[in-house]
Order: C-alpha cells, then structure tokens, then sequence
C-alpha cells in the first residue's frame, strides 16, 4: 500500500471519529439529560408552597421527567443510527457532478 493510499485512510478515520464527537445529538441529548436531573430533583424537594403556587401540580417534577425521557431518546437515537461521515468516493462524485464550487 502506497504512502498516499495509508494518509487517505488516516484522514477518513478521523473524519469519521469526528463526525461521531460532533454530532448534535449527543450535545442536545447530553444537555437534556444534566438539565432534566436538574429539575427533576427540584420537583422531588418541592415543598407544599411551591405545590400551591402551582395549583397542587408539582410542575418542576413533570418537566425534570420529560426533559429526561427527550434527552434519553436523543442519546438513544445517536446510539441507534451512529452519523457516518462520506467517503472519499462519494466526495469526489459529488465534486464532479456540482462542481468545484458545489453549485
């Protein structure tokens, strides 16, 4: 294997790792999840005038459980469907077609 064909693949690897590290969902899925332990244990500690002032309805609770079950499903979906970057094939094919400029 040439030089050239080992630095190709060095680069699509870390392409790949990087597209893994920066995928959205794992930053929204991750921010769910820390602010939905986050208020969940609000709602767990409330106390009997907070429930009044909310009409007997522990609302910090609710919210925490929800943002908690969203987060879980992103991070879920990430696990699930992993982002895979293109590969260098289907970067050259996609230059050729549109163009060095892309359009």
């Amino acid at each position: 294997m040439s030089d050239y064909q080992h630095e190709v693949e060095e680069l699509e690897r870390e392409s790949a790792t990087a597209a893994r590290l920066f995928d959205v969902r794992r930053i929204i899925g991750g921010l769910f999840v820390v602010y939905g332990v986050i208020v969940t244990i609000a709602g767990l500690t409330a106390s009997d005038a907070d429930l009044r002032k909310a009409q007997d309805i522990n609302i910090n609770l609710w919210t925490g459980v929800g943002m908690l079950a969203l987060g879980l499903f992103f991070l879920i979906w990430l696990k699930l469907r992993p982002a895979v970057p293109p590969t260098a094939d289907e970067l050259r094919a996609a230059t050729t077609e549109d163009g060095p400029t892309g359009g």
